[in-house]
């Protein structure tokens, strides 16, 4: 009898620590599907990217898939590029997987900061040719509901990074 409470409480244990790390990466994305929305605002390049630098552009973030993922889609005047994201769960970890307009698709695994307001995206690995660089790293910060910031780094040739910082407002 004793056996029989011990291996329940350890199935009890067991089952706990996968509910809380699957809960950590649904905080994460319920947070990030409250930017459902559009958005516009400036973009910074570090270095400085003359074709983009100072442009305003805007940001579309969209549930989809009966939520079960969030669209995100950036355009800006002149460029011909409409890169979409799309950001989901996948068992306990939240994923994003970039259409590039480099031609693949990269993939990165998100985890949100202890004070809640920051999603931070790492790379997990590239489906394509990475021949013109890759998206390596995603971070969103939700400043409040009107106001959120997203930083993208974009691998080039001889592993140089790109940064890009846009400071996003709600437009609706």
């Amino acid at each position: 009898m004793k056996s029989h409470r011990f291996l329940l409480s350890v199935a009890v244990l067991s089952l706990s620590t996968m509910a809380l790390a699957q809960s950590d990466a649904q905080k994460s994305f319920d947070k990030l599907k409250t930017l459902a929305g559009s958005w516009q605002g400036q973009i910074t390049t570090i270095p400085p990217q003359a074709e983009m630098d100072g442009k305003v552009m805007q940001v579309s973030l969209r549930t989809t898939s009966m939520g079960n993922a969030l669209m995100h889609e950036m355009t800006g005047a002149g460029r011909p590029d409409d890169p979409i994201t799309i950001l989901y769960l996948d068992g306990d970890r939240l994923l994003l997987t970039h259409y590039c307009d480099a031609g693949n698709r990269p993939r990165m695994v998100g985890k949100m900061s202890p004070d809640g307001k920051t999603v931070e995206f790492e790379f997990l690995d590239v489906a394509g040719s990475t021949q013109y660089g890759h998206m390596h790293h995603a971070v969103f910060t939700v400043v409040d509901a009107d106001h959120h910031l997203e930083d993208w780094t974009f691998m080039v040739s001889g592993d140089k990074a790109i940064h890009a910082r846009l400071d996003l407002q709600r437009t609706k």
